[in-house]
């Protein structure tokens, strides 16, 4: 996989520690961002795409989680080994999250002004009135008229809240957004004014984006490039279009084969046989064999390694080992 300039992440691992057993989460995930790109993460719920967000932030919460593996470099310094006052300064000015609900995700008790403000106040030098204008101009560039400043949230609508929540995230000018699922909660009809605004911001502010989703839609509305993930990996990786137009691992060509068609008339969706793997038990050798109508023999007891079908597209699977494998062993 190519060298980003901006973010690189290098065999990642994580697992919790539970009293039913070692969940491993994320296993050996490896990522790249360039500046003012977005990448979309696509997989199943399971799939360790949340965790590799927070484990960005180090906000993976341990007790019981523990990154075992691994770097998280972002402008050349190594994020896994900052003391927690050093991430306070970067959460929020470099790096800032938009969660999957923003129902859960504002105070119900403080105004939404508030909320905005109080990222300035713990990144910036500005006065309370600096900080209250500031917030003000935020409102207004993501669509809400400035005098809703002292609504609550339980004031607004789901597509609001979610517009508030993308200002707290953008107020200070952040590098790079992690967007998990940030329009899952919200009806069709919104989630498109919600995806063209991050569209428009992300070219206002040369912001770059990691797009957490499942749903290929979004990824074609937004992405430049996507990686997707299973038990914690990423099986294939490549452009939009590559992936859109060439897709090669049997778990993209299965993700992509149980969309519904508007076209063909069909009684019953295609699906992926058998469920994602117990991250606490994952199988032997290649994670997705026992899903698989592909599998071989070698499949059941080695891992594949990571072959590069054509420039920027590579793919997690023995059925591509005619290809020359990448030297370096990224995914």
């Amino acid at each position: 996989m190519r060298k980003g300039n901006l973010l690189n992440i290098r065999d990642l691992s994580v697992e919790f520690h539970t009293d039913s057993g070692i969940v491993k989460a994320v296993n050996g995930m490896n990522i790249s961002l360039n500046r003012k790109e977005t990448l979309g993460l696509v997989g199943e719920t399971g799939a360790g795409k949340t965790t590799t967000a927070l484990s960005i932030l180090n906000l993976v919460p341990d007790p019981p989680g523990i990154i075992t593996s691994g770097t998280v470099e972002f402008e050349g310094e190594d994020l896994l080994k900052k003391k927690d006052k050093e991430m306070q300064k970067i959460r929020g000015s470099k790096i800032s999250m938009i969660f999957q609900d923003p129902m859960t995700s504002l105070n119900p008790v403080m105004t939404i002004g508030e909320q905005i403000e109080e990222v300035y106040e713990l990144h910036t030098d500005l006065s309370k009135k600096e900080r209250h204008e500031k917030a003000g101009n935020m409102l207004e560039v993501v669509g809400i008229r400035r005098e809703r400043i002292n609504d609550y949230p339980h004031q607004l609508s789901g597509g609001m809240k979610q517009r508030i929540v993308i200002a707290m995230a953008l107020a200070c000018n952040p590098e790079i957004i992690l967007a998990d699922e940030p329009t899952t909660a919200l009806d069709v009809t919104i989630q498109a004014q919600v995806l063209e605004l991050m569209k428009d911001l992300k070219q206002k502010y040369d912001t770059s984006i990691i797009m957490i989703t499942h749903d290929l839609g979004v990824i074609a509305e937004i992405s430049d490039y996507v990686a997707v993930v299973y038990s914690g990996s990423v099986v294939e990786y490549g452009s939009t279009k590559q992936l859109f137009t060439d897709k090669k691992h049997p778990y993209t060509i299965g993700l992509f084969n149980s969309i519904p068609s508007l076209t063909g008339d069909v009684e019953r969706l295609k699906v992926i046989p058998g469920m994602t793997p117990d991250p606490t038990d994952l199988p032997n050798g290649c994670r997705f064999h026992p899903r698989c109508e592909h599998c071989m023999e070698r499949c059941k007891v080695e891992e594949p390694g990571v072959y590069e079908v054509e420039e920027g597209h590579s793919v997690k699977c023995f059925l591509f080992d005619e290809y020359k494998r990448e030297e370096n062993g990224d995914e």
